[in-house]
């Protein structure tokens, strides 16, 4: 990366490239960009893509920051409130993410008292605002999605059916193998695993997200909730070995080895 950015400046400096500030007519066509990498940026502060550490604060904290600076500068635009929004709402909960020793810790075990209201009252401000000037969008509608999980209770007030619908129309903006996951996991939770586990495989099946942990580790967690213990264990097993953080490996280690220990013993000669 740092021979690119070496790259980079000798041709603005070769070429004599000026800075300037775009003017006011082509900020519209360029602020999908500038959202999709804060967003990215955000996301690989939330969810390391490789290392020790699930997560990586300092850039979530900066992905925020640069978020709080779009938002002000401006207000009139739904998505960038949306997408400060949707960070706001996904950080609220960090330090209920992971235990003292740095495991992962699912969302519906996760201690919510530890979640940070500030946050998730801002995020909510944010996103009502947002959806006030009636053009939506995706970061609108994933920010509606967190917002279900931060606005529950308990694990169980979690309100799954519309969490599929909002699934639904993000897939419809934007098409993505990962949203159709995320979607799958939701209709699993509203209308049962063996649903949830027939959308995945027809994923699965697609090839679309080979090499991506969290296909396999989605279906282990659906068949070992049907009780296919065999299966389940062996899909684990798959996840385990694409998985990039120390941390993710952890929790999938864990719950193979629980999976193991309710298979049925092998029958005898």
């Amino acid at each position: 990366m740092a021979q690119r950015l070496v790259r980079a400046k000798r041709k603005i400096r070769n070429a004599a490239i000026p800075y300037r500030v775009p003017p006011a007519h082509l900020l519209p066509e360029r602020t999908g960009a500038v959202l999709a990498v804060l967003y990215l940026l955000f996301n690989e502060g939330y969810a390391a893509t490789a290392g020790t550490d699930l997560m990586r604060r300092a850039l979530c904290a900066e992905a925020i920051r640069l978020s709080r600076v779009l938002a002000t500068l401006m207000p009139d635009e739904p998505e960038a409130l949306g997408l400060l929004a949707l960070m706001l709402l996904h950080d609220a909960r960090r330090e209920a993410r992971v235990d003292h020793l740095g495991d992962l810790v699912p969302l519906e075990q996760q201690d919510r008292a530890r979640w940070d209201r500030a946050a998730i009252d801002e995020g909510l401000g944010l996103l009502d605002a947002a959806i006030r000037r009636a053009r939506p969008g995706p970061y609108q509608v994933q920010a509606a999605i967190v917002a279900c999980h931060a606005t529950a209770a308990r694990a169980v007030d979690t309100d799954w059916v519309e969490i599929a619908a909002l699934y639904r129309e993000l897939a419809r903006m934007v098409p993505s193998a990962v949203v159709e996951l995320n979607r799958a996991v939701a209709v699993a939770m509203a209308d049962g695993p063996e649903v949830g586990l027939s959308l995945v495989d027809a994923i699965s099946s697609s090839g679309a997200l080979a090499g991506y942990y969290l296909l396999p580790a989605t279906r282990a967690d659906l068949l070992r909730r049907l009780h296919r213990s065999e299966e389940a264990a062996a899909a684990y097993r798959d996840a385990l070995a694409l998985a990039a953080t120390d941390a993710e490996r952890r929790y999938l280690a864990r719950r193979l080895a629980e999976t193991e220990l309710a298979q049925p013993p092998a029958a005898g000669p």
